[in-house]
């Protein structure tokens, strides 16, 4: 079973209370185009579950965090970047600047990424 905050932006996502532009869907996630993207290719992957952050993952959650990564291959190859090269994100609270409180990994390709990834 499913659990939702009925207050979560990306809940709400999952629900289609909000459109979203959706290039994957499955039962355990949904992956959509950023809003703001950094690159050419930005997609958030997203679980259909509401967890806040990795920080508050536990064992159980275990298949959900699986199903996270198995979609990014999926998305990169949907997105035509999979060959080429892709990063995934997470970023886990405030100070990583984690803005929407419900884990979601942000898959960044379609360019040449720089190392390391911040200033």
């Amino acid at each position: 079973m499913n659990t939702y905050d009925q207050d979560c932006l990306f809940c709400r996502i999952v629900r289609e209370e909000i459109p979203a532009k959706i290039v994957f869907r499955n039962e355990h996630v949904v992956a959509f185009r950023d809003i703001t993207p950094v690159a050419p290719r930005h997609v958030l992957i997203i679980p259909v579950t509401h967890i806040s952050s990795l920080s508050e993952l536990k064992s159980e959650d275990e298949a959900i965090a699986g199903q996270i990564l198995l979609a990014a291959g999926t998305v990169a190859e949907i997105l035509g970047i999979k060959a080429s090269g892709y990063r995934l994100v997470f970023n886990s609270g405030s100070d990583a600047m984690q803005s929407v409180f419900h884990i979601h990994a942000h898959l960044i390709g379609g360019q040449q990424m720089g190392w390391p990834p911040f200033p």
